[in-house]
């Protein structure tokens, strides 16, 4: 057993129902400090990125991780307005989500409370340290932060800056806590800790979360890979298409929520692929299609991998089907269970993908760019889940709260 992994797991497990005493004020005070200072530090935090940036350069990291990877200005201060956000959120702890007497007499009431400790193992995305803090704090829970190795310098500087803002305001630092080791036996070990951590969110790529839910000891709350689909029906507006596609698959190429593969109704291929490709090249987009968009333009062959790949890349796989019913089976054979959008004019066809669809988030006429906590209005958010148990889709502060019973009679016993 690694003795600094016990270490640090023991001290969250003992600062746990010291953070769940806070008061909202005192933990609204502390985000909002904390939020502050992220961006008065800014020029350190940049200094550790830039440092990460280099020895991902170095180590030939993809442009879609090396963006997940980058910090800004601008990207600090989206993590600051995202501490704000929550800070700015109703309390979800102390909610009474039902209330009733029953024929006992008694009087039940079932009360919203912390998780306890909540461990996060996730990749190169250093925005997730102070996100998944800030929700986990607001949610009365202390958070232990498994980052990976290509971050590590980032997320250093941020547990430290978050650490000293949690100390101005008399709180104690370890409710958040890093595990700087980069070790990936002492990443196994932490799925082990289920004496002190109460609940695992993995964040990452589909090996991490694999191996996260087939090893973890611990209750895990899956996030899942996204494999995205577009449907561009007939009856789709071609114009505005072009300008969704082009937002889901190029505006962040690393994110889960960019658009991976395209599917294209038959009747309108010949019309549409040429204004699609041309945009596409715009903005050095390869498109792998199937042998009727290759009858149309120039690209290059899809294989079966290709339509259930999250490349993470400039790279975008396109299926031609005849109509609605191929198009929904194709994507619930293929689909992460993300985010999935239809481009229709047609509302009858509209309504069939929002019901027949399996997955997290479904759209009508948007992005699938939007699957995020922020944009949801949920502060900034742990994850976003693909699973069916407890949690679906962006993962807010409800989403990683428990519940308790509190049951009061007047002596009263069971007859």
């Amino acid at each position: 057993m690694n003795e600094a992994l016990l270490d640090l797991c023991k001290r969250a497990k003992n600062i746990k129902y010291d953070i769940e005493k806070l008061t909202t004020e005192e933990k609204n005070e502390a985000l909002v400090h904390a939020a502050k200072m992220l961006v008065e530090r800014k020029d350190e935090i940049l200094f550790s990125n830039n440092i990460d940036i280099d020895n991902g350069r170095e180590k030939g990291m993809n442009e879609g991780l090396l963006d997940r990877l980058l910090l800004t200005d601008e990207r600090i201060k989206g993590i600051s307005e995202g501490l704000m956000q929550v800070a700015s959120l109703p309390d979800p702890i102390g909610e009474i989500l039902e209330e009733r007497d029953v024929s006992s007499g008694l009087h039940l009431r079932k009360v919203s409370v912390p998780m306890g400790v909540i461990g996060i193992i996730y990749e190169s995305r250093p925005n997730v340290t102070a996100d998944a803090f800030s929700l986990c704090f607001k949610a009365g829970s202390a958070v232990i932060l498994k980052g990976g190795s290509d971050a590590i310098n980032s997320n250093r500087m941020i547990t430290q800056v978050i650490k000293d803002a949690l100390t101005d305001k008399g709180i104690s630092p370890d409710a958040i806590l890093l595990i700087e080791s980069t070790d990936r036996e002492v990443t196994r070990e932490f799925m082990t800790m289920k004496e002190y951590v109460d609940l695992l969110i993995p964040r990452g790529g589909a090996g991490l979360i694999r191996s996260v839910v087939e090893n973890s000891l611990i209750p895990v709350i899956e996030t899942g890979t996204g494999n995205c689909h577009i449907f561009v029906d007939e009856t789709a507006d071609m114009d505005k298409a072009v300008k969704v596609i082009l937002n889901a698959k190029t505006q962040r190429i690393g994110v889960c929520n960019a658009a991976e593969s395209l599917v294209v109704h038959r009747n309108i291929v010949n019309e549409f692929m040429p204004m699609l490709s041309r945009a596409l090249k715009e903005k050095n987009v390869e498109i792998r299609g199937d042998e009727t968009i290759r009858e149309t333009i120039e690209c290059t062959p899809a294989t079966e991998e290709d339509f259930g790949t999250e490349y993470l890349d400039l790279i975008l796989s396109v299926k031609t089907v005849d109509s609605i019913d191929e198009a929904i089976k194709h994507i619930n054979r293929y689909s992460t269970h993300h985010s999935e959008s239809i481009l229709t004019s047609d509302r009858e066809n509209a309504e069939r993908f929002l019901k027949e669809i399996d997955a997290a988030c479904v759209y009508v006429n948007a992005s699938t760019r939007f699957t995020d906590g922020f944009e949801f209005g949920l502060g900034a958010e742990i994850g976003i889940s693909t699973q069916k148990l407890h949690a679906r889709g962006p993962m807010g502060l409800k989403e990683i709260t428990s519940y308790k019973y509190l049951i009061e009679g007047e002596y009263t016993v069971r007859g």
